[in-house]
């Protein structure tokens, strides 16, 4: 592993290390009254950051520049892992577990810690021509990986509500498609796809005004992390920890090793990137997902954490896979 790499491992955990002392010492708590900076910081984060950097992300997305064949390598078995383990978590579920439990999980299992790790570990690996291609990824991965299980659990918790209650078939489609549109995830990303339609382009200050609010969401997130860790704990089974960090470290990246070599043809630094992208640890996005909807907020904080410490054994492995393939 790279000193670089080493070194951003290292400013992760420092900063949610930060988390957790401010959480430990109570720090962010509001005198007598009983709320929950957690909370408040993850809906901070989903309702106004992470809009803020899916609006300008889509806006200024230049479609024409992407590589096609090379997006569509990772993007079409990570989709379908996705939503292979959210059809295996929708298939176990009991009737006590959460509804919004196997959306969650399948965020958990494959959205990567693409910006804070996974920039630096492209740049110093493969120069200028990896980062190029792990960057086409990024500006796509958000907008695919957080969009998905957003559309499938909202539709879970309507299809619960009509199961509640009587069933008016209209009043459930109409309460489905406002949830899921008037999203903070999903109307950002449309309304930033039809800004980029017009060919406007953004004001300056209104670039610069989101460029700042998007910024924010690494760092927030990862304190969010540690906020987490000293608030909720590790309730979480390990078991289900331990399996959801398996598929995210070694299934997916294996997924996107098969598929984009054997199925798309790459070779080299292409596959190369799209292999360490799948085989990024998970990403504090998971987190907000979870606080989003109430339901194993300790389970994505330790996968999260776990897989970051592991990350950095399994790295090495796949770097030796990959100088095996040639």
């Amino acid at each position: 592993m790279t000193g670089a790499v080493f070194y951003k491992l290292l400013a992760i955990f420092l900063t949610v290390g930060l988390g957790y002392v401010a959480g430990r010492l109570r720090w962010l708590d509001s005198g007598t009254e009983a709320r929950d900076p957690a909370r408040v910081l993850g809906n901070a984060a989903f309702s106004i950051f992470v809009p803020a950097l899916l609006f300008r992300t889509t806006a200024r997305l230049d479609f024409a520049a992407l590589p096609v064949r090379t997006v569509a390598a990772y993007f079409v078995p990570a989709v379908v892992f996705a939503l292979a383990v959210y059809g295996w978590q929708r298939w176990r579920l009991s009737a006590q577990a959460p509804v919004a439990q196997p959306a969650a999980r399948a965020i958990t299992a494959s959205f990567g810690n693409s910006v804070q790790l996974g920039i630096p570990l492209a740049a110093a690996l493969f120069g200028e021509p990896g980062l190029a291609i792990h960057i086409a990824l990024v500006s796509l991965h958000a907008l695919i990986l957080l969009t998905l299980p957003t559309v499938l659990v909202e539709l879970d918790l309507a299809s619960a509500q009509a199961q509640a209650g009587p069933r008016d078939i209209a009043a459930t489609l109409r309460s489905t498609v406002r949830n899921t549109v008037l999203h903070p995830v999903v109307l950002p990303v449309l309304a930033g796809l039809v800004w980029n339609f017009t060919g406007l382009g953004l004001h300056p200050v209104v670039d610069e005004t989101l460029a700042v609010l998007g910024s924010a969401v690494v760092p927030v997130c990862l304190v969010l992390l540690g906020l987490s860790l000293a608030y909720y704990g590790v309730q979480a089974s390990w078991r289900s920890v331990v399996a959801l960090g398996v598929l995210k470290l070694l299934v997916l990246p294996a997924l996107v090793l098969v598929t984009a070599h054997w199925g798309f043809g790459l070779d080299g630094v292409p596959l190369a990137v799209l292999v360490l992208m799948a085989a990024l640890p998970t990403g504090s996005n998971a987190l907000i997902f979870a606080q989003r909807y109430g339901t194993g907020q300790a389970e994505a904080t330790a996968v999260s954490v776990v897989s970051t410490v592991a990350f950095a054994l399994t790295a090495s492995g796949w770097i030796g896979v990959l100088a095996w393939l040639g």
